[in-house]
C-alpha cells in the first residue's frame, strides 16, 4: 500500500481564507484542523491514498461548525472525485459486485460512487429540449410492471424514465416534467400502437406528428405469420408435418440473417407448403411500404398488398390489414421527408436496457435503474 501526502491539500491549509462547505461563505480564519486520508486513483495494482489537513470553520451563516469546501473530494469524504469517476467508468461495463471485488471496496460504497458519477454525467448533458422523441415501455418486474422510457431521437439518448405503468396518466407525467413550452416544440413522436401514448401526445403536444415504430408493426406481422404456421401444422398430419416442425425461427427470421443450413431449410419448407410460401412472401414484401416518399403511393401499395390477400384464407393477415387501416396515419407519417428518423434506435435502446437488467440480475433500486438508463448513451467523464 502506498501513501502519498497531498501537496494540494497542504497548499489549501496554508491559505488564510477558508470557504464553508455548506453555504460557500468565505471566512478569514478557521475553527480547527484535522488530518484526513482519502483514496485516490490506483497506480497499477497499488492503492493510492492522500493525506492532508482539512480545516473547519465556525460559520455564522450556518450557525454551526462546518468542513471547508474541497473541490477534489467526492460526495463521500473518503474518496477523491477522480477515484469516484474511475469507479463510475468501471461500472458502465461491469457489475457492482465485480468492481467492489476488484478495488477491494464494499458493495454500498461502489454503488454510491457510481451514483455520483451518473449524476455528474446528467448535469453535464444539461436539460433536454427535444424536437423528435421516441416513446416505449420496459418491464421492470414480473406481473406486467412497466415504466415508460422517452428518448431524444436527434441526440440519441434517453431523457426520461418514469410513470407507474403505461397508462395515459403516466405518459402525461413526462409532458408535465418537460413543461408546456418545450412540449409545444416537439415535432415528431415515435411510438408503438398503444392508444394511451397516442392520446397523451395528442393532448399535450397536438402539433407533433405521430409515427408508429416499424419494428412493432413488423412484430405484429410476424405474429400473424406464426399463427398461419400453427394452423398449417394443425391441419396437416403424418409425414407432411416434418417440413414445419421446428422451423418457427427459420420462418420468422430475416433471410439475410440465416445460415446456409437455415436457408436450405427455409427453401424446403416454402416449396413443400403453398400457404406458408404465400404468407412468407407477403410478410417480406410489406416492409417496402416504408420506402415511399409519397403517402398516395404508399397507400396504393398497401391497397395492392391487401388485395393480394383475397382468396388466400389467411385470417391472421386479414386482421393485421384491418389494424393497419385503423392506424394508417401513424404509418403514412413516415413518408414525409422531415419524419425520416432512425427507427432502430429505440429498439436498440431496449436491448441495451435488457442487458443492464440481466447483468445486474434485476435492479431493485428503481432510482439507480433510472440513472443507469438515462446515462447509458452519454459519453464518459
Amino acid at each position: 500500500m502506498w501513501r502519498s501526502a497531498g501537496a494540494g491539500g497542504h497548499a489549501r491549509s496554508a491559505l488564510k481564507k477558508t470557504t464553508c462547505g455548506s453555504c460557500g461563505r468565505v471566512h478569514s480564519g478557521w475553527y480547527d484542523r484535522r488530518t484526513r486520508r482519502v483514496r485516490d486513483l490506483p497506480c497499477g495494482p497499488h492503492r493510492i491514498f492522500l493525506e492532508f489537513e482539512v480545516r473547519r470553520v465556525d460559520c455564522r451563516s450556518c450557525r454551526a461548525v462546518k468542513r471547508e469546501a474541497l473541490d477534489f473530494l467526492s460526495d463521500s469524504p473518503f474518496y477523491t472525485k477522480h477515484f469516484a469517476y474511475y469507479v463510475g467508468r468501471r461500472c458502465r461495463s461491469a457489475t457492482i459486485s465485480d468492481v467492489a471485488k476488484e478495488l477491494r471496496l464494499d458493495w454500498d460504497s461502489v454503488k454510491a460512487l457510481d451514483t455520483q458519477y451518473m449524476k455528474a454525467q446528467l448535469a453535464k448533458a444539461g436539460t433536454p429540449g427535444p424536437l423528435r422523441i421516441g416513446i416505449d415501455e420496459i418491464s421492470i418486474k414480473k406481473r406486467h410492471t412497466y415504466r415508460i422510457v422517452v428518448s431524444d431521437l436527434d441526440r440519441k439518448r434517453p431523457i426520461w424514465f418514469g410513470g407507474e405503468d403505461r397508462s395515459e396518466a403516466s405518459m402525461s407525467q413526462f409532458y408535465a416534467w418537460l413543461g408546456e413550452k418545450k412540449s409545444r416544440r416537439v415535432r415528431l413522436a415515435l411510438m408503438d400502437m398503444w392508444k394511451p401514448f397516442r392520446n397523451a401526445t395528442q393532448a399535450h403536444a397536438p402539433q407533433a406528428a405521430i409515427l408508429f415504430d416499424k419494428f412493432h408493426v413488423m412484430r405484429h406481422l410476424g405474429e400473424a405469420l406464426d399463427k398461419v404456421r400453427k394452423s398449417e401444422y394443425a391441419r396437416l398430419s403424418g409425414g407432411d408435418r416434418r417440413f414445419i416442425k421446428g422451423q418457427k425461427y427459420t420462418l420468422l427470421s430475416n433471410a439475410e440473417n440465416l445460415s446456409l443450413e437455415g436457408r436450405q431449410s427455409l427453401k424446403l419448407l416454402l416449396t413443400a407448403n403453398k400457404r406458408l410460401n404465400t404468407a412468407y412472401l407477403l410478410k417480406e414484401s410489406f416492409g417496402q411500404i416504408w420506402n415511399y416518399r409519397s403517402e398516395a403511393w404508399a397507400r396504393r401499395y398497401f391497397e395492392n398488398w391487401r388485395a393480394a390477400l383475397k382468396w388466400q384464407r389467411l385470417t391472421p393477415y386479414e386482421k393485421f390489414a384491418q389494424m393497419i387501416e385503423r392506424h394508417w396515419d401513424g404509418i403514412a407519417a413516415y413518408c414525409q421527408p422531415e419524419n425520416k428518423v432512425s427507427l432502430g434506435f429505440v429498439e436498440g435502446l431496449n436491448n441495451k436496457i435488457r442487458v443492464l437488467q440481466r447483468r445486474s440480475y434485476g435492479l431493485r433500486d428503481e432510482d439507480y435503474l433510472r440513472l443507469k438508463i438515462l446515462t447509458c448513451m452519454l459519453p464518459q467523464l
